[in-house]
């Protein structure tokens, strides 16, 4: 569970403004996230979440003070692409960001509400099946997702992912489902503010990967 607690997200201001440093910082250690998924077809999500990271922190490190929360990174770049907006910059990186980051959130909080296979309640895949099917498979054209059904197959049991999320250590399960709850309150905040955004600013796409 250390994965998870060392490295939380903040507590969003009223106005929900997500601040970009902050925000940049809590990311960067996610995607090792799916080191704990144990299948290596997990790996093109990871490289997509550590690329997008990268995409998103070289627009915010050439002017931090103008690019203080992520909702300014989006309006200066819509005025600055005109009719490329929001195909393009830290605007598309971040947008394929919030889906990967939604695929954690769904993941997890389905673990934590208890959602499993009765048959076969020490493996994740309703829960890795779930995530997929609502974060991200809308987004995949036919083979990728031909591809990423093989994987969910692939998804290790519960026992050995929360082992995996504690860095090793053999914690109670009981006590890893309350730190999972607790790292997603502000987690779960910061997505939902960062899908908000992009809905008010209709900069979402629909398009297939």
């Amino acid at each position: 569970m250390a994965l998870l607690m060392e490295h939380q997200f903040k507590q969003l201001p009223a106005d929900k403004q997500v601040d970009t440093r902050s925000f940049l910082e809590a990311v960067s250690y996610l995607p090792s996230f799916f080191d704990c998924l144990g299948s290596k077809v997990f790996s093109p999500i990871k490289a997509d979440i550590s690329g997008n990271i990268t995409k998103i922190k070289a627009v915010y490190d050439t002017n931090p003070t103008r690019f203080k929360t992520l909702q300014q990174i989006l309006e200066a770049e819509k005025e600055m692409y005109g009719s490329e907006w929001p195909k393009v910059g830290a605007t598309l990186a971040l947008m394929w960001l919030k889906r990967g980051l939604k695929f954690i959130q769904v993941l997890l909080q389905s673990i934590a509400d208890g959602e499993r296979d009765d048959a076969n309640p020490n493996l994740i895949r309703v829960n890795a099946t779930k995530a997929y099917e609502i974060a991200l498979k809308k987004y995949h054209s036919w083979l990728i997702q031909k591809i990423f059904h093989t994987a969910l197959y692939a998804a290790p049991y519960k026992s050995d992912f929360l082992k995996a999320l504690s860095k090793g250590r053999d914690v109670k399960e009981e006590e890893c489902m309350e730190k999972i709850r607790q790292f997603l309150l502000n987690y779960t905040a910061t997505i939902d503010a960062i899908y908000e955004m992009y809905t008010k600013m209709n900069a979402e796409l629909d398009y297939k990967a």
